[in-house]
């Protein structure tokens, strides 16, 4: 079919199974046999292709896949010519350089003539070009951690996600390189008609990442703290206000996000709030 969309996603590992996650909270079903290397959804005009996270950038750029979801540092890396549809919120994780513990590291000067060791070349090279400083990259495909203790390099140029492997191997995070995520992109040139699948793609992702990164809270409040409160909650509009059986108290209702929830609760509570809900919401459409 014309509108059917071809979905390249990673094959194995947690950015696969955030994605596939992803997938299914939209509403799409489908079936991911051990092995099988393509699928189809049964309720939306979807075909999967699983395939290895550095080639989903070329096949998207190629039109094999029309879609993909991906590293944002594995596209900056392959620097392929596709569009960038949607930061998706979930594989976070940073590229930083790290030195040995032992090392007097003092700033981005004493990276000059120093030798790093990198999966990540091309970023690296940006990234030392904009700081004007000259060093020698080792490009290596894994492992990278391990380059400084067997003297193939004095630093390494590595994804970041908690900091424990570094530790484990005696090194330090010393500069923040590039912020990544998991990124929808998209082949430049799609028809019409999937541009159009897409399109109702991507109204999905973006009602399910608003309803997870956002909280419908309820609570009882004395009337006369109703303005009040009302100037406090960040919420999406007005709120609910809905009388209680109680004489003088109302139920107070709003969506907010789960962040700033957590930074005007006790704003709430002095102003007279009391039996807060606070509860998940599956789907949000704007």
């Amino acid at each position: 079919m014309e509108n059917v969309l071809r979905l390249a996603v990673q094959k194995s590992g947690r950015l696969s199974d955030d994605s596939l996650k992803l997938i299914r909270e939209c509403g799409i079903s489908f079936t991911q046999a051990v092995g099988k290397l393509k699928s189809e959804a049964y309720n939306f005009p979807l075909e999967f292709l699983f395939l290895r996270d550095d080639d989903i950038p070329q096949y998207v750029a190629e039109g094999i896949a029309d879609i993909g979801i991906v590293g944002e540092n594995v596209l900056l890396e392959t620097g392929e010519n596709v569009q960038l549809v949607e930061k998706l919120g979930f594989s976070k994780c940073r590229l930083a350089i790290a030195v040995p513990r032992d090392f007097g590291y003092e700033s981005v000067e004493d990276l000059q003539e120093m030798s790093i060791a990198t999966s990540y070349p091309r970023i690296l090279q940006s990234f030392l070009d904009k700081h004007q400083i000259q060093a020698h990259i080792h490009e290596i495909s894994g492992s990278v951690e391990i380059a400084p203790s067997i003297g193939l390099a004095n630093a390494i140029c590595d994804i970041v996600s908690s900091g424990s492997t570094l530790m484990s191997n005696g090194l330090k995070e010393v500069e923040l390189v590039f912020k990544s995520e998991a990124i929808l992109i998209a082949h430049p040139q799609l028809s019409e008609a999937k541009t159009q699948t897409l399109n109702q793609l991507q109204f999905r992702i973006q009602s399910v990442n608003r309803a997870n990164n956002n909280k419908y809270i309820l609570m009882n409040v004395p009337n006369e703290s109703i303005p009040k409160i009302i100037d406090i909650l960040p919420g999406m509009k007005s709120p609910t206000v809905v009388p209680l059986a109680m004489s003088g108290w109302s139920s107070l209702h709003s969506v907010v996000q789960e962040d700033e929830f957590w930074k005007i609760i006790e704003q709430l509570r002095q102003a007279g709030a009391q039996g807060i809900l606070v509860v998940p919401i599956e789907k949000m459409i704007l």
